[in-house]
């Protein structure tokens, strides 16, 4: 058995990657990458996030799309009185389903699932949308919504 070192990656510098050739309202674009091979050589985790203050326009913003790789979506609210509460409500299609949420959560989405539209129906307090991808280390791989 050997015995392999590690080293701690500590970002506090995002990268802006997601969206940067996109003009769109009510929510922060480009996203902020906190982690991918880009900061820790080897690690196949892509974690980016944005804040949503508003509507987004256009919206919907992300369409239909897949991954070739496992990801999952959050959707965090921001009322430290009712952390559960989104504080806005949208749908998202989930392999021809639409779903509606308005409360915090996560979602698995497994690789090649077909997922999106996402349609903002309110945004009473802004919400952090964070996505991770799990295998997938580059905006590249994972090519997050169509969004470059």
């Amino acid at each position: 058995m050997t015995n392999k070192q590690s080293k701690v990656v500590l970002v506090t510098k995002p990268a802006y990657e997601v969206g940067r050739n996109i003009k769109v309202a009510g929510r922060r674009l480009p996203a902020l990458t906190y982690m991918s091979n880009e900061f820790a050589p080897g690690c196949d985790v892509y974690v980016e996030y944005s804040w949503i203050w508003d509507v987004p326009d256009p919206n919907p913003l992300i369409g239909e799309h897949t991954h070739d790789y496992d990801q999952i979506a959050l959707h965090i609210g921001t009322d430290p009185h009712n952390p559960e509460d989104l504080g806005a409500e949208f749908e998202i299609v989930v392999d021809g389903e639409p779903v509606t949420i308005n409360k915090t959560h996560s979602l698995y989405l497994p690789k090649g699932l077909k997922h999106g539209p996402v349609t903002w129906k309110r945004v009473d307090r802004p919400v952090i949308e964070m996505t991770i991808t799990l295998g997938g280390g580059t905006v590249e791989a994972v090519a997050p919504g169509g969004l470059d």
